[in-house]
């Protein structure tokens, strides 16, 4: 299978943008692409989610979401409030096989961080990585506290059996302070794997076009880019 599942250190990482840079990259190299969100929070019925966001910066890629609930909480926790069912990792691994069946790559975006509750049993998109045998891109935030938020992710990563192909800076800000510029160095060993991209703040204000050409410096060769961490690192010296 060709599925990449992608997780966060915590909320506002970036994770939805690195996403969608992903398949804009591998949309536009002719591949066939499709976004898995498996819950959906804080949005309600009738307003635009984070497929929807994908698909404005990325183009017409296939996107498919399991459950949606309004309130900004854990998916557990807001599937309870709202009287809804949750969504079990064995439902998550079944849609992304079925999407990897006629897709090149299928990209299982997670909600907040590895261990946010999914039901009550205390299931998390680590288990679904776990039945699916899929590796796991981490996606952090440039400044103070990534490398302890990183580093606590990969180790339970590691501890599930799970692989960590590296991480992505989702927010690289304008301005970059002096603990930003030391994490460039510092965050492949919190990760236990390279630096695989540096996304730029604000990045999902732009057009689809620029957004491609963005997506395309700003990621690793790996995923079709042409990002090159220690060039990246040398104009940011700490």
């Amino acid at each position: 299978m060709s599925v990449l599942v992608i997780t966060g250190t915590g909320t506002e990482v970036g994770k939805t943008v690195v996403v969608a840079a992903l398949a804009a990259l591998a949309a536009a190299d002719g591949r066939r692409v499709a976004v898995l969100k498996p819950a959906q929070t804080g949005v309600a019925a009738d307003e635009p989610g984070d497929l929807a966001e994908v698909i404005r910066l990325a183009g017409p890629v296939t996107t498919r979401e399991l459950r949606r609930y309004p309130d900004p909480l854990a998916p557990a926790t807001a599937a309870r409030r709202a009287g809804q069912p949750t969504v079990h990792p064995s439902e998550v691994a079944a849609a992304a096989v079925d999407l990897d069946h006629t897709h090149d790559l299928v990209l299982v975006e997670g909600a907040g961080g590895l261990l946010v509750h999914f039901d009550d049993e205390g299931t998390t998109i680590a288990d679904a990585a776990w039945a699916l045998n899929a590796p796991v891109l981490v996606v952090a935030h440039a400044g103070l506290g990534t490398l302890n938020t990183t580093a606590l992710t990969t180790e339970a990563l590691l501890h599930r059996g799970l692989e960590s192909v590296g991480v992505v800076v989702g927010r690289w800000p304008a301005e970059p302070d002096l603990a930003a510029r030391c994490n460039l160095a510092d965050l492949p060993e919190a990760a236990g794997g390279p630096l695989l991209g540096v996304l730029p703040d604000g990045a999902a204000t732009l057009g689809r076009s620029d957004f491609v050409e963005m997506a395309r410096g700003a990621l690793s060769p790996w995923f079709g880019g042409t990002f090159d961490p220690e060039k990246f690192a040398a104009l940011h010296t700490c």
